[in-house]
């Protein structure tokens, strides 16, 4: 987490408009994901969850501008990035707030998320191989973060405390 803190920072110093707010509203809404998960009982005070959603929905709304300016600027590779990450954070969504969906439709939850991943492999690589080190550098720590919080929402990482059931009916 603090990797990806210091790469929105660089990305603030010495990026585009467009990359830093991108980094930065991923960055917010990392952290809030994470203290959904790992604070869930803090998380669903009424006065907090306003503040929270309130968060999220600038974040969501920073990340939609970001990914549509990525595609006005003709940067292909960032807005693919983008496009991906924005599937991942639907299917995210889905897991936390419609299980019994995602529990029917399992098969088509686990091939959509592989090929959302995939996607986001490639496009890592296309950054390595184009020599854009630190643009693949960071879009591997980004599916690494993502892939971490997956399992933990799935109750896989062990010690972890998984998605709340509470959060999960709603």
């Amino acid at each position: 987490m603090a990797l990806l803190g210091l790469n929105a920072a660089v990305y603030a110093s010495t990026g585009r408009v467009t990359e830093t707010l991108d980094a930065l509203a991923w960055f917010v809404l990392l952290l809030l994901f994470e203290l959904e998960t790992r604070c869930p009982q803090w998380t669903r005070m009424r006065r907090n969850t306003l503040v929270l959603d309130g968060l999220r929905l600038l974040a969501a709304g920073a990340i939609a501008w970001a990914a549509t300016a990525f595609v006005r600027e003709r940067e292909w590779l960032d807005a693919a990035n983008a496009w991906l990450w924005i599937g991942v954070i639907i299917l995210l969504e889905l897991e936390v707030r419609q299980p019994a969906l995602i529990a029917r439709c399992r098969r088509v939850a686990m091939a959509a998320a592989i090929a959302l991943y995939g996607g986001l492999a490639v496009i890592a690589a296309a950054w390595l191989i184009q020599g854009e080190w630190f643009d693949g550098y960071d879009a591997v720590l980004w599916i690494a973060a993502f892939a971490m919080l997956e399992l933990n929402l799935l109750g896989r990482i062990p010690g972890a405390p998984g998605p709340a059931p509470e959060k999960i009916n709603n």
